[in-house]
């Protein structure tokens, strides 16, 4: 069941143009699916991932208060086209607040204020004591797109040029935040099995996690009104990863990392966009056939 559910993976990401990994697995019994599971990719905004689960577990620990206000100066904020980095004026906002915007709609700002807050330290000292010693984040998202801009010459439209695209570091998982389809799975399974804090801390931070805005990837591909998807997307030229936790009505839930490289340099591609979901649905749906 799996290996057919393999190469049917496999053959939608050729059809989609791009090279993918992707890892899904049964968050209760442990079985899997697993295609390039293992090699290190750049992960993007997935990594505010483990930022907020580092912020949640921080939270539970005593070590800060979620509710603690941040001021947020009208200048001097991370670069991005959501969120905070688009508005005007000089804002006030909760830590836990600055986490719903990082997953809602990738606010590089947010997700950077709750970096401030705990520390790259704390977010890799929490990914490893979680046996996820594959993740790393080694810069905040400012720091990533400042490298973006540097590799670019500071034009943007420099990022679809393929020459350009070769040498940007923010692709080059031995030079940026980093981890594995495998893992950033894992990590949400120990999330949606209490493993990361537990009670209240662990409720709110999967509510948290099921704020995203965006549809067109990882939920594309479960369009039932009976089935959650909670994931968090990353994208970079050439970059499309989406990981989330997908639950349907009878009890099953499932962890899956799909990530994508085009070998487009166009920034639209909806084809793959599209075959995120698509890879998804092929696996849990050989996951649940073989729970049968």
């Amino acid at each position: 069941m799996t290996a057919a559910a393999r190469t049917r993976i496999v053959s939608a990401f050729t059809d989609a143009g791009v090279t993918g990994q992707l890892y899904a697995t049964d968050i209760d019994t442990g079985a899997s699916v697993a295609v390039g599971a293992d090699p290190e990719s750049p992960t993007a905004s997935v990594h505010k991932l483990c930022v907020i689960a580092a912020l949640y577990r921080e939270a539970a620990h005593g070590r800060l208060d979620l509710r603690r206000p941040v001021d947020i100066p009208a200048e001097g904020r991370s670069p991005g086209a959501t969120g905070l980095a688009v508005m005007r004026d000089a804002a006030r906002l909760s830590l836990r607040d600055l986490a719903g915007l990082a997953v809602a709609v990738s606010d590089n700002t947010a997700a950077d204020l709750l970096i401030d807050a705990i520390g790259l330290d704390t977010v890799n000292a929490c990914m490893t004591g979680l046996g996820l010693t594959r993740t790393v984040a080694v810069q905040s998202m400012r720091e990533l797109y400042a490298t973006l801009r540097e590799d670019a010459g500071g034009s943007p439209s420099a990022l679809t040029d393929p020459a350009v695209v070769a040498r940007l570091r923010a692709l080059d998982p031995a030079r940026t935040n980093r981890s594995t389809p495998r893992e950033i799975a894992g990590l949400l399974a120990a999330i949606w099995r209490d493993e990361v804090c537990a009670g209240e801390y662990g409720e709110e931070l999967r509510a948290v996690l099921g704020l995203q805005a965006w549809s067109h990837r990882l939920a594309a591909g479960f369009p039932f009104d009976d089935v959650r998807v909670s994931g968090k997307t990353g994208s970079l030229p050439t970059l499309r990863h989406e990981a989330g936790v997908v639950e349907y009505p009878d009890g099953g839930r499932y962890a899956v990392a799909v990530f994508t490289r085009a070998a487009a340099t166009t920034v639209t591609l909806p084809a793959a966009d599209a075959v995120i979901g698509r890879a998804a649905r092929i696996a849990v749906d050989a996951l649940r056939a073989a729970a049968v």
